[in-house]
């Protein structure tokens, strides 16, 4: 049983994917990956969806995005959208984010495919600790990171 469920519009979208399933990877959670479209193969969609036993849902779509509303009318479990920026990136973003009342998606940036694995395993986190622990690990290599570049560029600066 895959833990995520990750369902892009279009094949096009899977740079973006590949942003979460590497990190989905890197904190040990199991996923699927399909394509199926909200406006072409609607009922792909419902059967994706009402089949699966993910725990949590990664919708990606550009253009009207309106794949992350229509997987979030068919399950109780929680949706992530992620916008993907083209020529219409607001309306992908408006798509994602303005859902009427009761039906809820989550949402993250354009084309953060890695934030939609982060959020997807903090809500997994809250019933996996082992979750929990390598997403504690993760911070703490961003925090090492960071302390790194300043430390790059002070040495570069003072040089």
């Amino acid at each position: 049983m895959a833990q995520v469920l990750i369902v892009m519009g279009s094949k096009s979208d899977l740079p973006v994917a590949e942003k979460a399933t590497a990190l989905l990877k890197k904190f040990g959670i199991t996923f699927d990956i399909a394509v199926a479209s909200a406006h072409r193969t609607p009922a792909r969609v419902e059967e994706l969806v009402k089949g699966s036993d993910a725990e949590v849902f990664i919708a990606i779509a550009g253009m009207s995005a309106a794949l992350p509303g229509v997987m979030a009318s068919f399950t109780v479990r929680p949706v992530i959208g992620v916008p993907v920026q083209g020529k219409m990136s607001m309306d992908a973003i408006l798509s994602v984010v303005q859902m009427p009342p009761g039906i809820p998606v989550a949402a993250v940036g354009l084309d953060r495919g890695d934030n939609a694995a982060v959020l997807a395993a903090q809500i997994l986190s809250v019933s996996h600790p082992g979750i929990r622990e390598r997403l504690l690990a993760h911070r703490e290599e961003m925090a090492d990171k960071v302390i790194r570049d300043s430390e790059e560029v002070v040495l570069g600066v003072q040089s």
